[in-house]
């Protein structure tokens, strides 16, 4: 079994084990990637022309070419929106130079670098979808060196060399949807390169990320309360009077906050201004009055946080509705209530360790409801 092999084993086999001691956490779950950039190798020229010139030999022209196409796959667990274990499999592409020395002779060789790493990501959120990322781990290279000689330069043998040394780097991530992102990054691997020099090679690099397990929520679930039955009056002495205007029902509509807004966010995702604007286009048959949106929240969290996060996607509600519909601001009141008053039964629901059961057996909790009332 190659080395390369037991460690990526060893690699998946550690975040299986943290991914099952650990809690679900919104966040959490399982993504793959790949990224395409250039490579940059530092070759050490005044090294190599010493050698020339020890062995008695004045080097009169020196070439290296020491960029290339580099690539990377990969594939990780998030356990928060903080923290992540990420493996994968590198190629820096082949870098090599070319002596030209006196008396004549040339000397060249090429260096080809390749290897998988484990390293430990951290991610700090700067909006709902940019983020900026750091990482720092190990990697495992494979390095071989081959080398080319005429004339008077003596002959060099082929090297390679496994080793492990530490990588880090620095990065962005822009998220288009809750399962797609693009990540640019640069990356620095230190490497022996298997004739004694211990280096650089860095990569910098574009590609994307694919999250599993991230589908949409049900869009919405609507409810209308029947108008209110009059007892009819008492007959009475028969006078001309004008008819009164009857009430409009009331009319009562349950968003569902997953499908208005990523987990813990309040910013209206393109798939939640589809049932917007559905409420929309049915407010324009109505002469309303008033209009309250009210957010709610599951009961996982501090009671603050919850008041605070529900406030938000009810205040984001209202300010979609007024941009969108051109409603009077002051016809629509937003508040938030802190996961107080849920829909599903406490012995729907059991448990208060925050696990993926339980957040998808909340989900009805997590709503926006719209009331509207007013006359025809």
């Amino acid at each position: 079994m190659t080395l390369a092999t037991t460690v990526l084993r060893l690699s998946l086999l550690t975040m299986g084990v943290m991914a099952s001691s650990l809690a679900m956490a919104d966040d959490s779950g399982w993504y793959v990637g790949g990224s395409l950039g250039q490579s940059r190798a530092t070759i050490d020229d005044e090294r190599i022309i010493g050698s020339l010139a020890r062995a008695g030999l004045t080097t009169t022209s020196f070439k290296d070419d020491d960029r290339k196409l580099g690539y990377k796959v990969f594939g990780g667990y998030q356990f928060t929106k903080y923290f992540a274990l990420e493996s994968g499999y590198f190629d820096t592409g082949n870098f090599s130079f070319n002596a030209t020395t006196s008396p004549p002779g040339t000397f060249s060789g090429e260096m080809k670098l390749k290897g998988i790493n484990l390293d430990t990501v951290g991610t700090l959120p700067l909006t709902d979808k940019f983020s900026a990322l750091g990482r720092i781990g190990v990697n495992f290279s494979d390095v071989k060196s081959s080398f080319s000689n005429t004339g008077s330069v003596g002959t060099f043998p082929n090297q390679s060399k496994r080793a492990a040394n530490y990588k880090f780097g620095l990065g962005v991530q822009y998220d288009f949807t809750p399962s797609l992102g693009m990540r640019v990054e640069a990356e620095r691997y230190r490497i022996n390169d298997a004739i004694g020099n211990t280096g650089d090679i860095d990569l910098i690099s574009a590609g994307l990320v694919y999250r599993f397990g991230k589908t949409p929520a049900p869009v919405q679930r609507v409810t209308t309360l029947e108008p209110v039955a009059y007892a009819p009056a008492a007959p009475q002495e028969q006078v001309a009077v004008a008819p009164t205007p009857q009430p409009q029902p009331l009319r009562k509509v349950t968003l569902s906050a997953d499908s208005l807004f990523d987990f813990n966010k309040s910013t209206v995702k393109p798939d939640g201004k589809q049932a917007l604007d559905t409420l929309v286009a049915d407010l324009r048959d109505v002469d309303f009055n008033a209009i309250i949106v009210t957010g709610h929240t599951d009961r996982i969290g501090s009671h603050a946080y919850n008041l605070k996060l529900s406030t938000r996607r009810a205040e984001a509600v209202k300010a979609y509705l007024v941009k969108s519909a051109g409603i009077p601001a002051d016809k629509i009141s937003a508040s938030g209530v802190n996961g107080a008053d849920p829909v599903t039964k406490p012995d729907e629901c059991k448990g208060t360790k925050k696990t993926n059961a339980l957040i998808v057996c909340l989900q009805p909790d997590r709503r926006v409801e719209v009331q509207v009332t007013g006359r025809k």
